[in-house]
Parts: structure tokens; sequence; C-alpha cells
């Protein structure tokens, strides 16, 4: 899970100050590493660890000159987590090309290895590099069999040579110098990517982005969400094409509408604030109908869960009390690097107010539970401020499978649902009942936003794998890869 935008501005307009407006609007998406390139008649570039705010100073942001750039934020699934890990990317043959992804290679390691039996040698440990690398050998063939020149089909043919090589789950975004912009998606879009413009009195621009409120804090109008399969181009004279290039068969994650993204954001023309609404209603109508215990209050576990437990406080026709306040300067405790960040950031980054826990049966919402250590450290927390009884409702079903698609879940023996049923993980978890969402309820709600949508990955909650390329021996490597890199502190 990463956070990117692009943006193709006007001649002599820099637009790094753009740039860096998206980057903070996405930050939740990543918060390991930022970066950002642009172009004059060189590349700019600057990368580091740290959050946004951190890596970028004015001193930098004076040197980030263009009118054309990408920037993102880095969560690590695959690699070292080094500085040089970080993206954009960038290679200067046949033609300079820079850049980034959200989403994760799954034949990282059949690629690389491939490249390094030919000689030839990466810079990283990132996945985003071979990706890159794919798409430029694919343009060095035509730049040599055409003499010298490339237009837009060759990097159509670019991309579908990613198609054809790259497995996995990404959406991507790259300038070529002198040339123009790329975004695209996977064949089955599982990573999303959303497209906008806008036009002032400085001309027409143009940007793509991995959430829609990227485009609306620089004000673009979004235009297109970029489907599975599908590229955008937009040439240095601004003639914009888009066209599907790969195979189609849409299986957008799920998960991004239960935690990964913004409420504020819409994703395939469905609405994330909307969407945990009707978790939320769906799940008090479940809660209702299996004869749930009936709370006095309902209380979210902040921030993601905020709108469904509203939604199912209604439906129950509770009281919904904010009664865990969150200290906004601690980073999201999901995508934190490994299990001891995440157990010591909990205490920091939540406190209970006794006045809405003291002597009530409390239910608590949240969007899911992976290992199940902060959901227990949370209800004791709700014990410790007075709670006579605590219930704890789940906007999504158990996980019980690792996403090999650019989120860092456990291993499957990590699971806390790994092997329980519900009355033993609420035993685990310290709770007097515990409920979580159905499947295909869950399922509903998200596509109801949109008709379109026939399908949503669910691996997570299943173990069912949308890619053909996701077998036994492959989710093994990727555990193992990702084992390594949490066990060496040097790496986290």
């Amino acid at each position: 899970m990463c956070g990117f935008i692009g943006i193709f501005g006007p001649d002599g307009v820099d637009v790094a100050p753009e740039i860096y407006e998206g980057l903070l609007a996405v930050q939740h998406r990543g918060q390991d590493a930022a970066g950002m390139i642009t172009y004059t008649d060189r590349f700019n570039l600057r990368k580091s660890h740290g959050l946004v705010s951190e890596v970028f100073t004015e001193e930098h942001m004076v040197q980030l000159r263009g009118h054309v750039g990408v920037g993102h934020v880095r969560y690590p699934t695959v690699g070292e987590n080094r500085s040089e890990d970080a993206q954009p990317f960038h290679h200067t043959f046949p033609i300079g090309t820079a850049m980034v992804h959200n989403g994760n290679v799954t034949n990282f390691a059949e690629l690389h290895d491939s490249m390094f039996a030919k000689g030839t040698r990466l810079n990283s440990t990132c996945d985003l590099e071979v990706l890159l690398y794919v798409f430029q050998q694919a343009l060095a063939e035509r730049y040599q069999a055409k003499g010298g020149s490339l237009d837009e089909e060759d990097v159509f043919h670019a991309v579908g040579c990613v198609y054809e090589k790259v497995k996995g789950a990404y959406s991507v975004c790259a300038f070529i110098a002198d040339l123009g912009m790329v975004a695209f998606r996977d064949p089955y879009g599982i990573k999303p990517i959303c497209f906008g413009e806008k036009t002032d009195e400085r001309g027409r621009w143009f940007a793509c982005a991995s959430e829609s409120v990227v485009l609306d804090v620089n004000g673009y109008r979004r235009t297109l969400d970029i489907g599975p399969g599908e590229a955008v181009f937009i040439s240095h004279d601004r003639t914009l094409t888009h066209r599907k290039v790969g195979p189609q068969r849409h299986t957008p994650c799920i998960f991004e509408y239960v935690y990964f993204s913004r409420p504020d954001s819409f994703l395939d023309d469905v609405s994330v604030y909307k969407t945990r609404r009707r978790f939320g209603k769906a799940l008090g109508k479940q809660w209702k109908a299996g004869g749930a215990p009936t709370p006095d209050v309902v209380i979210p576990i902040p921030d993601s869960s905020r709108d469904a437990a509203m939604a199912m406080a209604s439906e129950l026709k509770i009281r919904y009390r904010e009664g865990l306040v969150k200290n906004r300067y601690i980073g999201r405790t999901f995508i934190m690097p490994n299990h001891q960040s995440r157990s010591t950031s909990i205490r920091r980054k939540l406190n209970a107010l006794p006045l809405e826990f003291k002597g009530k049966d409390v239910l608590l919402v949240d969007d899911s539970i992976v290992r199940g250590n902060t959901s227990r450290r949370i209800v004791q927390m709700a014990r410790d401020a007075g709670a006579r009884r605590v219930y704890f409702a789940v906007t999504s079903p158990p996980l019980v499978a690792p996403c090999p698609y650019g989120v860092d879940m456990a291993s499957k023996t990590e699971f806390v649902a790994d092997g329980r049923t519900v009355d033993e993980i609420a035993s685990f978890l310290g709770v007097d009942h515990l409920v979580y969402l159905d499947r295909e309820a869950m399922n509903i709600a998200a596509a109801k936003g949109n008709p379109r949508l026939e399908s949503f990955c669910n691996a997570c909650f299943t173990g069912e794998y949308p890619t053909p390329d996701v077998t036994l021996e492959r989710l093994k490597a990727i555990e193992d890869e990702r084992g390594a890199r949490r066990s060496n502190p040097a790496v986290c």
C-alpha cells in the first residue's frame, strides 16, 4: 500500500508544490519514505526516509523545477526499506523515464533472477525497479527498430509488455522525457488509480493519483478511473489517449474501502465514505438478527471505523459516542513496519475517556482484526476505563490469508482468526460478544456504489487469489522475505 501522484502541467510552470500537497493528502498510505522527481532539461530528484514534511525542505522544493513530475509515499512490502528503495525511480536509456507505483510485483524474484543471469544489476531491492526495467526494455527495442524515435504507439506497446511479463497488482504513473506522461493499471484492476484535469489562466493540467482526494486538494476534476488493463497517455502536445491495452477482469481490492483509503476519496466511482456507512448499517442489521446483546453506547476505534460506527449506532438506535481520543501525530499502527513498533505505539495513539465507559455496556466498532494484539489492548483500555461489558463489532470478515498484492499483512499463522472460531477469538480479545460483518453483505455494500463492479478481491478473507500466478510456493517465498525483513532491525 503506497500513495502517488503524477502531474503534467503547462509549460513554464513548476508542478512540485502541487505534488507536495498531493503527497500530504495520501500520507496515510505510506509513512516510511517519500520522494519526488521533476523534469526540466534533466531529472531533479529528492527522496529519503521519513514523512513528506520531513523529506522536503524549502531548499529541496526550489530545486524541484519542471512542468511534469511524479511523487510517492512508501509503505514497504518488497525490499529492505533502504534509502535507495524509496520511489520514484528513473532510468535514462533509451529515453529518460521516471516512474512510481502502488502495489506489488508477485513474480519479482523470478524477474530479478532472470535479469541477474543476463548481467543486469539493479540499484535497489524495490520491485518497481524491475517493472521500470521491463517498460524501458520494451521502449529500447522500439527505439532501435525505428532508428531513434518514439511515439504514443511505442508507449502503449511498452505497457503491453509489462502486462505480459509483470505479474501481481500495480497501478503506475510515469513520465517520459520530451514525450509525455502515461498511467496504467494491472489487468485485474486490484490497485486503484484515478485521473483528472483542470484548466486555469496558465493552461491545461493533467494529473493521476492513487486516490481521488489527491486530485481534490489540488483543484482537479476527476474525469475517469483508469480501468483494469487500461492506459492513459498525454503526449508532449497535450493530446490525451485512453486505451484498453491488456486483458480485463476487474477485481478491485475490497480492503481499500474497509481501511486503506480516506473517506473523502472515490475509487472506481464509489464513495469510500458511503461504502463505510453501508458497512455499518449492514453490521447493525446483522447484530440484531443474530440476537446479540443490546449495548448502552457505540464507540468507534478511530479513525477508519468512525463512519461505519455512526451508521451502526443509527441502525441499532443506540447512542454514538467518541470514547477513544486519538493522538493525530502518531501514524497508522496497521502499516507500521514491525510488531514492536505497533505494540509500543497503541498507548501513545489512543486514550480512553472514562466518562463514556464507566458502568456501561460498550460496543466497540473497528474495521478489521489482524493479529488481535492491538484489539486486545484496546479492549483492556475500555475495561480499565470502567466498562461493565465490552462488545466488539468488525466491519469486515475474519482475515485468514496473507496479501501478496502490496499489503504487509501477517503470515497465515499470525492471523488471530487462523484456526479459531469466533467465540475463541472473542475469548482471546477478552470481549463479551464479537460479530464480524458477513462477507457477502460487505461485497454487496461496496458494489452498491457502482453496479458495474461485479466482484472484488476478497483474497485476505478467503485465500482465493484472483491472479493465477499466486501459488502456495509463491506465498511462502513472499512470507519468508517479509519475515526476514521484520526480524532484521537494520532494515525495518
